[in-house]
């Protein structure tokens, strides 16, 4: 795991609430059938080799229902776990455990699905050079959030969104009438700002060289391009491979030199970890 979790957004309140709202409405009907004043405690357990993430959205949810529920965390972000392992204890009033419970359990659920996920990619290019990037290719909603499970799951976050570096893909060549024209444009709106340019070809690639672009994406291309696109660039610029990239593909694509490998999957393709919430009275 990372030596410590990444930064935490700053939008998990407002996601949290969100959240809240979708699920409980006017209010949760069905938790009072247990009478106002009843406590209890209750552990969550996971049923499957997982990694942890999300911890500091399933606390913001019990935070914002009912400030008197406590929770006790036995593991962190960021941490391999093992089946039947108890990731935490709970305690508080009956009707606010159990009417928080989805909600919570959604957030960690997804987010350790990513970092579950992410770390098995990572895991496939250890000892290469190549570092796992993430994408924009996130839930609605959980931009940030999945960012945040990434990276907890040792992948390195490519750009938030489109504000905050220059992706100059096919169509805004084709719109800006080049390569060229299209980073020389990008250097006078935002100098500073980060520059990548997809190619598709390796002519295409000696284009965006010329231009000194800060980073270059290798769209799709096969191995032996690749290797060739490695040993055309010689440095003068990062390389990363995007395309075709899957537990299969991906050690190849590592050892081919190029410096990271962009992955839509560990957030677009997750599926939830397994975890239940015992309650006891």
């Amino acid at each position: 795991m990372p030596a410590s979790p990444p930064i935490l957004p700053t939008d998990i309140s407002g996601c949290v609430a969100r959240a809240l709202a979708e699920d409980m409405g006017s209010g949760d009907i069905t938790a009072t059938l247990i009478p106002a004043e009843a406590s209890a405690h209750a552990q969550v357990i996971v049923r499957e080799t997982a990694v942890l993430c999300g911890t500091s959205w399933f606390d913001e949810v019990f935070r914002q229902l009912d400030r008197r529920v406590q929770v006790v965390w036995q593991t962190r972000d960021g941490e391999r776990l093992r089946p039947n392992q108890t990731l935490c204890q709970l305690r508080g009033p009956a009707r606010s455990l159990l009417s928080g419970e989805r909600t919570a359990l959604n957030f960690l659920q997804t987010l350790s699905a990513t970092a579950t996920r992410t770390r098995r990619y990572v895991d496939a290019i250890a000892s290469t050079n190549a570092r796992l990037l993430d994408t924009r290719k996130t839930l609605p909603g959980l931009r940030t959030a999945q960012k945040y499970a990434t990276a907890c799951g040792g992948a390195q976050n490519h750009r938030m969104g489109l504000f905050d570096a220059f992706l100059i893909k096919e169509n805004h060549i084709l719109a800006a009438g080049g390569i060229a024209q299209a980073v020389s444009r990008a250097r006078e709106i935002a100098p500073g700002k980060p520059v990548e340019v997809e190619v598709e070809n390796l002519n295409e690639l000696r284009q965006a060289l010329d231009t000194g672009a800060d980073t270059v994406m290798l769209d799709n291309m096969n191995l032996a391009t690749l290797h060739k696109a490695v040993l055309l660039t010689a440095g003068r610029s990062r390389l990363e491979a995007s395309g075709n990239v899957n537990l299969d593909t991906l050690r190849a694509i590592a050892e081919t030199g190029v410096d990271y490998i962009s992955v839509g999957a560990i957030t677009k393709d997750v599926q939830a970890v397994d975890l239940s919430m015992r309650l006891r009275s």
